[in-house]
């Protein structure tokens, strides 16, 4: 949920009693420095940053898909939280995609805008860090494949 970071160092610490080894990670996106258990790593959900083909992929899905307009908005937003909560990138396409499909209908509500702003920040991330890009050049790739995306109906 804190978007894209870096490891910055690799640390051995004492907590609570108990010597390991952290991870010094930098969340730019957040502006937030964490420190992960690396026998931890799993459980945080942790993973490379995808490569150029994986993100071309990813960014495909925003001209394919439709929206479950038999759901409401309550479960709406529980599907798209768990799928944010992931940390996967495919995840929070699809996130952006059925927010934007919606958008195109009505105006999203003050939540689905909120989720739909955070979803865009980490994947701004993931494209600036995997790619070597600057915010502003990985904010115009995202608006160009949205510009992609179908409207809901």
């Amino acid at each position: 949920m804190h978007g894209a970071g870096v490891i910055e160092a690799i640390e051995e610490k004492e907590i609570l009693g108990k010597t390991q080894q952290y991870f010094i990670m930098a969340f730019p996106l957040r502006k937030l420095q964490v420190m992960i258990p690396i026998t931890k790593v799993s459980d945080y959900g942790m993973r490379l940053v995808l490569n150029m083909t994986a993100i071309e992929q990813v960014m495909n899905m925003f001209g394919q898909g439709e929206i479950d307009r038999s759901i409401t908005y309550k479960q709406r937003f529980k599907i798209n939280t768990d799928k944010m909560k992931t940390g996967m990138t495919k995840d929070g396409a699809e996130v952006i995609r059925d927010l934007v499909m919606i958008q195109k209908e009505k105006p999203l509500n003050s939540n689905e805008k909120i989720m739909l702003r955070d979803a865009m920040q980490f994947l701004v991330s993931e494209l600036e860090l995997s790619n070597s890009m600057t915010q502003p050049q990985a904010k115009d790739l995202l608006q160009d494949r949205l510009s992609r995306v179908k409207t809901a109906g």
